[in-house]
C-alpha cells in the first residue's frame, strides 16, 4: 500500500498550530567554552525516572556536543526574553557574545533571569529524519513565577490569562 507523501510546508504549517514555550538549550564543548541553541521542540518524558527529551536539526553545531554523559540546560525563556530566542536561533554567531549565563549544579551553562531552569544528562541520542531525539535524565530543576515566552502559527505570541 503506498501512502501520498505531504508536503513540508503543509506539514509546517499544521505544525505551527500547536503552541509551544521557547527554551534554549545549552551544553559546553570539551574545552569548556558554552553552546547554545533556541528550541521550542522540547517535552517532558516521564516523571519517574525524570526524562525530557529535546529534538534538534542534524545539521545544527550544538549536536556534536551532546553525547551520551553530556550535562545539558533547558533554559525556558519568559515572555520579555524574545531578545535571547532571537540571538540563539541565529546561524553563525557567538550565541554567548555578551550573554550573561552561569555554570549550573552539572556544569551545564544557565541563563539568568530565565522562567525555569532543568539540568540533565544526556542519556540517548536516536536519530529521527533530519532530526536527532536528545533523550536526557533530569538531575536538577528550578522555576519562578512569570509569563513564558510562546511560539504560535509561525510567529512570537502573548499569553492571555483568564481571572
Amino acid at each position: 500500500m503506498t501512502q501520498a507523501r505531504i508536503q513540508q510546508q503543509q506539514f509546517r504549517r499544521a505544525c505551527g498550530k500547536f503552541a509551544t514555550g521557547v527554551t534554549v538549550i545549552t551544553a559546553r564543548d570539551g574545552g569548556g567554552a558554552p553552546h547554545g541553541m533556541t528550541a521550542n521542540s522540547f517535552t517532558s518524558v516521564s516523571l519517574d525516572p525524570p526524562l525530557v527529551l529535546v529534538c534538534i536539526d542534524l545539521r545544527t553545531r550544538l549536536l556534536r556536543y551532546l553525547t551520551s554523559g553530556t550535562a545539558l540546560g533547558i533554559n525556558v525563556l519568559r515572555e520579555s526574553q524574545r531578545d535571547l530566542s532571537d540571538r540563539f536561533s541565529r546561524p553563525g554567531e557567538d550565541r554567548f557574545g555578551q550573554v550573561n549565563w552561569y555554570p549550573g549544579e552539572t556544569g551545564a551553562p544557565l541563563l539568568p533571569d530565565v522562567l525555569a531552569t532543568i539540568e540533565a544528562t544526556v542519556e540517548r541520542v536516536v536519530e529521527a529524519g533530519d532530526h536527532a531525539v536528545v533523550l536526557a535524565a533530569v538531575r536538577t530543576a528550578a522555576w519562578s513565577d512569570g509569563t513564558p515566552l510562546l511560539y504560535f502559527n509561525s510567529g512570537y505570541q502573548t499569553l492571555r490569562m483568564e481571572s
